[in-house]
């Protein structure tokens, strides 16, 4: 599938989707509960499907509509899966779910798709698991999917690089429900917002845990719960997308379902925007994003918010100087290699933007419409679409099926502000 996208203004309101992030940990910890948890207003798309389809396999019974879900849970007591567990694209179960099978004390495999297997590493995780006295192995010797692991996970010490921080939340999740208490040790922690999403469900759900600035976490063990009833707020994420379209296009729109109180760390992209220029007001659950006039370009630290690299740099080839990102490193190990991804795609359509090891320098560029590729990442696409809004003439934008991922209703949302998206 293929987008065609023209230059257009926008105007109008839309919803922005449920969190992608938040939906994961509402099925993990639902699985995790005694008894039946309700979670509505759920991010239905492919990767959540794994998810359930996940934790069936671990024993969940799941009743499913189109706004709601309602799981039994089968506490810490997981059930050997039949089956090889296909992580599909998601990392979020990979990491997560290889954390969890250590509780289960037969053999467990999980695989996934070419992505995962080839470029979502796993060997920080397994190293930590097998500190923690359970066998846990990349069956490929090359740390990558797919994985066997076997418990039981029983507590202890283990330490681990935090670079990424899914392995770290992986391993939170799971020694809450080992038989002791465990320490765990965290060298270069990054993404600190994703630590404080998870450990807000710890909060939630209170289960104990003591945190020392990110580099080191005492977990009790044995953790407990009922079952609990949650509504998903909107998702930070995708939210750049359509805030970046009205940006750069100097649109006025209305975007709803944004909960400035939730604790997800791409909301420090506002701030940043903020910092280059841009208007916002906030009433209630609604974010209005006012006419700006050009932005100014700025240096920006993004490791709170990384999954905002692509959009970030399509943003600063439409603002005034020099737009600087740094510490984003870690972006080179997500469904692509998005910094140079992004790099290669936006110099197609002429910007002058420099690649470097850990982000990107980019400037103002009169962007060309032109035929441009998005790496089977879902960010990619809503990147370059956006991109092209602002462009003069035609792009093509291939392989955009992946939006599904984090926002089907991508396009959908787009042509209803006006974009001309075909």
């Amino acid at each position: 599938m293929k987008y065609r996208v023209q230059k257009s203004p926008l105007s109008g309101t839309i919803e922005i989707p449920p969190s992608k992030s938040h939906t994961h940990r509402a099925l993990l910890f639902a699985l995790l509960a005694n008894g039946t948890s309700r979670i509505d207003k759920y991010l239905d798309t492919p990767d959540s499907a794994a998810m359930l389809k996940t934790i069936e396999q671990l024993g969940a019974k799941v009743k499913k509509s189109e706004n709601w879900l309602e799981i039994e849970g089968v506490g810490p007591q997981l059930h050997p899966p039949e089956d090889v567990i296909n992580a599909s694209n998601s990392g979020i179960i990979l990491r997560f779910i290889g954390a969890l099978a250590a509780l289960i004390p037969t053999y467990t495999v999980i695989t996934g798709d070419h992505s995962i297997r080839t470029r979502r590493p796993v060997k920080p995780l397994l190293d930590a698991l097998n500190e923690l006295g359970t066998l846990a192995e990349s069956m490929g010797g090359d740390g990558y999917a797919p994985i066997i692991i076997k418990g039981s996970l029983a507590g202890g010490k283990c330490s681990l690089d935090g670079q990424d921080s899914q392995p770290v939340s992986a391993l939170l999740i799971a020694t809450s429900f080992a038989s002791a208490p465990s320490e765990i040790t965290v060298k270069n922690p990054g993404e600190k917002p994703w630590i404080d999403l998870t450990l807000s469900w710890f909060d939630f759900l209170k289960l104990p845990y003591e945190n020392k600035d990110y580099t080191h976490y005492r977990i009790p063990g044995g953790a407990s719960f009922s079952g609990f009833n949650y509504t998903v707020p909107g998702d930070f994420s995708s939210l750049a997308f359509p805030v970046a379209a009205a940006l750069i296009t100097q649109s006025e729109i209305t975007i709803d379902n944004v909960a400035m109180e939730d604790v997800q760390g791409d909301k420090k992209l506002l701030e940043a925007l903020k910092q280059m220029g841009a208007k916002f007001e906030t009433v209630g659950r609604s974010l209005n994003i006012k006419k700006s006039g050009p932005l100014k370009g700025c240096t920006l630290d993004i490791n709170d918010y990384i999954d905002a690299i692509t959009i970030l740099a399509v943003i600063g080839c439409y603002a005034e100087g020099e737009t600087i990102l740094t510490n984003a490193a870690i972006a080179r190990k997500k469904e692509c290699d998005r910094i140079h991804a992004i790099t290669t795609e936006l110099k197609k359509m002429g910007a002058d933007i420099e690649e470097k090891e850990d982000g990107l320098i980019v400037r103002r560029s009169k962007l060309k419409g032109a035929t441009l590729e998005t790496y089977h990442d879902h960010r990619m696409v809503m990147s370059l679409t956006v991109a092209a809004l602002g462009a003069e003439g035609e792009s093509t934008i291939e392989g955009v099926e992946c939006v599904a991922k984090t926002y089907p209703n991508f396009k959908k949302h787009m042509k209803q502000l006006g974009a001309n998206v075909q």
